[in-house]
């Protein structure tokens, strides 16, 4: 994004609260409307038009899948699902996909063919979000929305409009409708988007400045410890950024009162790779689950076409992430691990000790980020020879990142576990008085702290505004 997002929260978010409360209840969808196209304008003025015709596309294909379902007409129905899926589809291919289309008909037919098209900021978040809500009507999994500014307020709630999580229309159907405002509820959202802020700006931005400096190296000569350092770093940034802005849009959610479900739970301390999918960002592995695995037959129909379905579904997800071919190639390296884990793994994997099984899923998925990370294919086979010695295993760079930077690692990794949520939560059952000094402290330390680094830096993306 063109802007810090960071920053302009931080401007705007104290009058968006305040105008939000003044309000009287039936205008806070209007306002939170109103300010949440706003954000993404600042950001993203040349697409607003896009963003509000697809919401009035999608508004649209639900009332129209109701009433060919309300007159009986099933066909008429799934052509009204159908037509509003396609234009999402088309929508998101055009824009994410034509670029990339266009350089491999290049590499192919030797012509020089060029299309620029600036993707726009969290389209394939809120395209999913539409084209959940529309299946949803058509399956009666949740009743039709008639009033578009409750439906344009789920689709750019700006807490969660640029980078997730991919919030079903059913989970929030109710609370957008109706929804109790309280004091607790405003507290606990506001101790959560400051824990995602603090992920966000003082751990996941610093070893981010780790992974830019080893993977703008010559990567043919970066040792062993160099590498290792450089793709753990990136493994926790990617971690620390995205749960960070999960959490900070949970908790902007519960201060407006709405109840967005959660998207990460530890997933670095899984002992498979199954496991893992099920703690990393849990809406988009329901998203295909629901509307793309289930829907081809899922588990239903015998193994191979349980195992075609995986296949289907993980080269889905690596395409989803990114026009290139290593999030494809990403996307098959999770695929092939979870077939082999269905096929015998997984019952190998509870046989070991547990210490084995999660030093196995740590290399599987710290090694799935070497892939994700590189878009270059070619730099992805350069990265893997480091990381066993291909050009030694370390020299005097190695040990100056490894100073000004272990630590940081080490924090990170205790704090990629339950390990302080669970020692915190055994204060506050002995001593609550000291836990609620030390949540006081903890909260304006992190406010303070992050606001100087903001300020200070002139760049904070984050890492999933790009898809």
């Amino acid at each position: 994004m063109v802007f810090s997002s960071l920053l302009f929260l931080f401007r705007f978010l104290p009058i968006v609260i305040l105008g939000y409360f003044i309000l009287p209840r039936k205008f806070r969808n209007l306002f939170l409307l109103l300010f949440s196209l706003f954000f993404y304008a600042w950001g993203e003025p040349t697409y607003i038009a896009l963003m509000l015709f697809s919401i009035v596309i999608n508004f649209l294909g639900g009332i129209f899948v109701d009433k060919y379902k309300t007159t009986g007409s099933m066909k008429g129905a799934k052509t009204a699902l159908i037509v509003s899926m396609v234009i999402d589809i088309g929508l998101l291919g055009v824009f994410k996909y034509t670029g990339f289309f266009l350089e491999n008909v290049n590499a192919i037919m030797k012509t020089d063919l060029v299309l620029s098209i600036v993707l726009p900021i969290g389209i394939s978040f809120y395209t999913f979000q539409m084209m959940s809500y529309v299946i949803d009507v058509y399956r009666g999994d949740t009743e039709v929305q008639k009033n578009i500014i409750n439906f344009g307020c789920y689709v750019s709630l700006f807490p969660q409009l640029i980078a997730g999580p991919i919030v079903q229309y059913k989970t929030v159907a109710e609370q957008l409708e109706t929804r109790a405002e309280t004091a607790d509820a405003f507290g606990e959202g506001v101790k959560r988007f400051m824990a995602g802020l603090s992920k966000k700006v003082l751990i996941a931005n610093n070893l981010g400045v780790l992974w830019d400096t080893v993977s703008a190296s010559d990567l043919t000569s970066v040792p062993a410890l160099t590498a290792w350092l450089g793709i753990l770093a990136f493994t926790f940034q990617i971690y620390f950024d995205f749960s960070g802005y999960s959490d900070m849009a949970i908790g902007l959610g519960k201060m407006f009162a709405f109840e967005f479900l959660e998207n990460f739970d530890y997933p670095y301390i899984s002992k498979s790779i199954t496991e893992f999918w099920r703690r990393w960002h849990i809406s988009l592995g329901t998203w295909f689950r629901d509307y793309l695995y289930i829907p081809l037959g899922g588990n239903r129909h015998g193994l191979l076409k349980q195992i075609r379905n995986i296949a289907v579904v993980w080269l889905m997800t690596g395409i989803w992430h990114g026009a290139s071919w290593n999030f494809a190639l990403w996307g098959l390296y999770f695929g092939v691990i979870l077939i082999l884990e269905k096929l015998f793994l997984l019952k190998l994997l509870k046989k070991l000790p547990s210490f084995i099984s999660h030093v196995y899923s740590i290399f599987l998925f710290v090694y799935g980020w070497v892939i994700f990370a590189l878009e270059d294919t070619s730099d992805i086979l350069v990265y893997t020879k480091a990381l066993f010695g291909s050009a030694g295993f370390l020299n005097r760079e190695s040990m100056y990142l490894l100073l000004n930077f272990g630590l940081l690692l080490i924090i990170a990794g205790i704090f990629s576990t339950p390990l302080p949520k669970k020692l915190f939560a055994a204060l506050e059952g002995k001593l609550p008085r000291l836990a609620f000094v030390l949540t006081v402290l903890g909260v304006v330390s992190a406010f303070v702290l992050s606001v100087v680094y903001i300020t200070a830096s002139s760049y904070n993306p984050f890492l999933y505004f790009r898809f």
